[in-house]
């Protein structure tokens, strides 16, 4: 359990559950760290105590009103007022036991070079990167420097391109808070990107890696154009290589300081390596088994900041892929007879046309008018504004993994990268830039255009299929539910109580305490609301709030209340904290039934639940806030302790309109595996003959009861074979991840034909 009131906390304890702490980045150290992934050692400055700092210098009033009516799409105002931010930040005294207990960890570390990197709350969520949108500083030598670096970059959470994507994106600028990652600096002789999947085509089958001499930030900042590898994720059999000559890298300058200013510097590569391919073989087969083995671990595809020193292979990051697209396999159509001007690396699928912009500088964006586009040397988070007014983008330098191809993905924008002679192009002049194939077209190319848009139409077929089993998606995040809920999905299944919890920082007791419970009801009843709201009429499944001990600990003032478990994930949580602690629970009731004031479309599903006597308990206290079933109510429990499965029959008696098979502790419990151990990761899986089998008695039960069975656990998101096996069953809907949704309706739908339920068109 980590206090949280230590400014400082250590990469082995912290995880994935700790995004609130530690941010995205800083989480995912500590889970490759506590998974024994080869990760260089560090800490974190968490972001309560970024919290703290703007609070003790009396900074938020200032950061409101440099916001307060700004016009994020005037550039030039949008920097004043950056600037004016991030300048008063770097003038603000730094508390003595803050920067004293900073430089205790340093010196504790080792004293040797460091990196410091940002690490956002809200940053590498799924469906939400905010990559690049804060400051990185490399090779910082000393302890006051490193103290200086963590201000650095929590004044870099006010960059103007953050400021803009924060404002795009819906988010609350004081309410993001900044950890700040320090790590033993990697000497890097050789490093890149690794994705554990084909980013453009999204080919689940491949993993491709980009390797350049010298430190990582030659390839996200798009300077150099990088090796490129593709490795047949299964058997490990690398398929093809792209060697590119380097002659210059980003490496520590010999005379650097230790000051975060200029310690690294272009250094000419040595003659004899400048043409050789970078990794051997041997050691691209070593590095893909390293990604394969980071993705079995958190279940989805990955996107990896690798380096390589002394032998030795080193994770300086790992996130989730959330640009995966559905992947089109069809004939080229007629022959394309507009000339070909330029040719590169296919780096984000599409076809656009329109006039060329050509920027060299972030300053001159407002030159990119919507539908133009934008040609430059490469782009850099400041582009971002522009980028999503353009129609393609161009850049000469980069490959498929640097910052102009991510944020084209994110976007859905087509781009090509690694365009020699692109800022030659004529400007004005009308060309046509086809994402999938790498080609820059003279004028409109009609043929090109033309097979986008049956693709295009294909696509909206396979979206749009209907089916007799419902497809409901998995959401956590408020800001997503606009965006998700544009898509063909029949409602949400999961929606998870925690990430509104988690941004609402506090502990319920802690309300509760300071004589404000009805502020943490308020808060989580407009959480709520923003899913209801866009997915109204259809039905949004809220699941009570299910944080084990170690989770409600790392809220503010959770320590105090929270007891110490050896094993939370089989402890106090579920059902039983809602018998436990009635009070608590009647703040969330209140927040329920504020909702339903407004909103009908609202259910409710009561998560690890072990026996009916506590099921009849939660029933019980739910009533006496006047929430009841009936037409417009639907109660829901999770299918998650093998109790659920066994005796079934007498949960369902107790009085319920539905389940939801919970398939990642459903397989934890059956099989005895704690699901996070890395030791029996590869025995951890949902289509264990015995896990199936728990499943198929749940949904047959509740089919012979008359109640709804539904599925929101990873195995649908991850397995197609097991949605198959779902529909054959006869389960009422099932609940995906968002980047699922259309591949898995085409499954149910193409499942339902096999059966004769329903046509797949």
């Amino acid at each position: 359990m980590v206090s949280v009131t230590r400014s400082v906390v250590w990469f082995s304890e912290v995880g994935r559950e700790d995004i609130g702490l530690v941010g995205g980045k800083g989480a995912n150290l500590g889970e490759l760290t506590r998974a024994s992934i080869p990760v260089p050692p560090g800490f974190v400055v968490t972001a309560d105590t970024y919290f703290r700092f703007i609070q003790q210098n009396g900074l938020e009033p200032v950061i409101r009103k440099e916001l307060f009516g700004l016009d994020v799409h005037d550039t030039k105002l949008l920097n004043e007022r950056a600037e004016n931010i991030r300048r008063r930040i770097m003038e603000a005294p730094m508390p003595a036991h803050i920067a004293d207990e900073i430089r205790a960890a340093y010196r504790e570390l080792g004293e040797g070079p460091v990196a410091v990197r940002s690490s956002a709350t809200a940053e590498d969520l799924p469906e939400a990167s905010f990559a690049g949108q804060q400051s990185t500083f490399l090779n910082v030598v000393g302890a006051d420097n490193v103290v200086r670096a963590v201000q650095a970059c929590w004044a870099s959470l006010f960059e103007a391109r953050a400021i803009f994507y924060r404002e795009e994106s819906g988010y609350d600028h004081t309410k993001v808070g900044l950890a700040v990652p320090v790590q033993r600096m990697v000497q890097s002789e050789i490093s890149g990107v690794m994705f554990t999947v084909e980013p453009v085509t999204s080919d689940r089958t491949r993993i491709t890696i980009e390797a350049v001499y010298g430190l990582g930030e030659g390839i996200v900042s798009g300077e150099i154009s990088p090796d490129l590898y593709l490795v047949a994720k299964e058997s490990l059999q690398i398929i093809s290589k792209t060697v590119t000559p380097q002659d210059r890298m980003i490496a520590r300058r010999p005379d650097a300081d230790g000051s975060h200013e200029a310690a690294n510097a272009w250094l000419p590569v040595p003659e004899h390596l400048r043409e050789q391919q970078k990794l051997t073989d041997a050691e691209i087969r070593e590095l893909a088994r390293i990604g394969r083995a980071v993705e079995e671990h958190y279940g989805a595809p990955q996107d990896i900041e690798w380096a390589y020193e002394k032998g030795q292979f080193y994770l300086v990051q790992a996130r989730p892929v959330t640009t995966l697209k559905h992947e089109f396999h069809d004939e080229e159509g007629e022959e394309e007879t507009a000339p070909v001007l330029l040719t590169g690396q296919p780096a984000s699928p599409g076809v656009g046309v329109g006039a060329v912009r050509i920027v060299h500088d972030p300053r001159e964006i407002d030159i990119v008018k919507q539908g133009d586009v934008l040609v430059a040397e490469m782009t850099t988070p400041d582009f971002v504004p522009a980028m999503k007014r353009a129609a393609a983008i161009v850049t000469e330098r980069g490959g498929r993994t640097c910052h102009a191809a991510i944020v084209s993905r994110e976007l859905g924008i087509p781009c090509v990268v690694g365009v020699a002679g692109a800022t030659s192009l004529e400007v004005g002049r009308e060309v046509t830039v086809d994402g999938s194939a790498g080609r820059i077209y003279d004028g409109r190319a009609e043929a090109r255009l033309a097979w986008y848009e049956r693709q295009k139409e294909r696509y909206a077929r396979s979206a749009s299929l209907k089916t007799t089993t419902k497809l409901y998606v998995n959401l956590a995040e408020p800001e997503l539910a606009e965006v998700v809920a544009k898509r063909h999905v029949d409602g949400v299944g999961l929606l998870r109580a925690e990430f509104i919890v988690a941004q609402i920082g506090k502990h319920p007791r802690q309300f509760i305490e300071e004589g404000h419970p009805e502020e943490y009801t308020r808060r989580l009843e407009e959480g709520i609301k923003e899913f209801c709201r866009a997915f109204n009429p259809r039905p949004v499944v809220y699941r009570l709030t299910d944080f084990k001990t170690n989770e409600y600990a790392n809220l503010e003032g959770g320590a105090k209340f929270e007891p110490a478990e050896e094993n939370p994930m089989i402890g106090y949580r579920g059902a039983s904290r809602y018998l436990r602690e009635p009070d608590i629970f009647q703040l969330e009731l209140e927040a329920i039934k504020g909702v339903r004031r407004e909103f009908k479309n609202l259910y409710v599903m009561v998560p690890f639940v072990r026996t009916p006597d506590e099921l009849r308990g939660v029933k019980q206290l739910m009533s006496e806030q006047g929430l009841v079933r009936g037409d417009d109510f639907k109660l829901w429990m999770m299918v998650e302790v093998p109790s659920n499965v066994i005796i079934l029959d007498r949960f369902i008696d107790v009085g319920i309109d539905g389940i939801s098979i919970g398939s990642n502790d459903l397989t934890q419990l059956v099989l005895g595996i704690d699901r996070d151990s890395e030791a029996l990761a590869d025995t951890f899986d949902e289509r264990n003959e015995a896990v199936m089998a728990a499943i198929q008695t749940a949904v047959t039960v509740a089919r012979r009861r008359g109640i709804t069975a539904s599925i929101c656990g990873q195995a649908p998101s991850v397995y197609p074979e097991v949605t198959e096996k779902l529909v054959e069953w006869g389960i009422t809907s099932v609940s995906v991840s968002p980047d699922m949704i259309d591949q898995t309706r085409e499954i149910i739908a193409n499942a339902e034909a096999k059966l004769g339920r329903a046509p797949a068109h």
